[in-house]
């Protein structure tokens, strides 16, 4: 079965790379404008093995988002990655404080990204006993 990403970002643009990228990655890919439409994908049994989050975004931010997904027994256990431009030492603190599983930098350079998703789902599976 097909690995799936989701990415929600509010930019277009930057939504499309990441998934372009994903795809080239071996991931079947989901795209999300806001926070609200994934949580309403996640609420209806959807569920992604990696998700992404942008941080700036209207309505409810990737940080807000970060925590109900870690806060819900049913969900908590997915990788969740980082992806931003903010790239202040204790904004990245903070998401991984907050069980993000790792941060990557906008613009997302295909290596990197590479071995962010790699390290996440490694991370992931040794803290959830898998």
């Amino acid at each position: 079965m097909k690995k799936v990403a989701w990415s929600v970002d509010d930019d277009k643009n930057l939504r499309e790379a990441l998934c372009m990228m994903l795809n080239l990655m071996g991931y079947e890919t989901r795209a999300f404008l806001s926070a609200r439409d994934a949580a309403a994908a996640l609420i209806m049994g959807d569920r992604p093995d990696i998700l992404f989050l942008d941080i700036n975004m209207p309505e409810v931010s990737g940080i807000e988002f970060l925590k109900i997904v870690r806060g819900r027994p049913n969900w908590n256990d997915i990788p969740v990655l980082i992806v931003s431009s903010e790239s202040a030492e204790i904004q990245v603190e903070v998401v991984i404080r907050l069980g993000a599983d790792g941060y990557v930098f906008k613009p997302v350079n295909f290596e990197e990204l590479q071995l962010a998703v790699d390290s996440a789902i490694s991370r992931r599976k040794i803290t959830s006993g898998g």
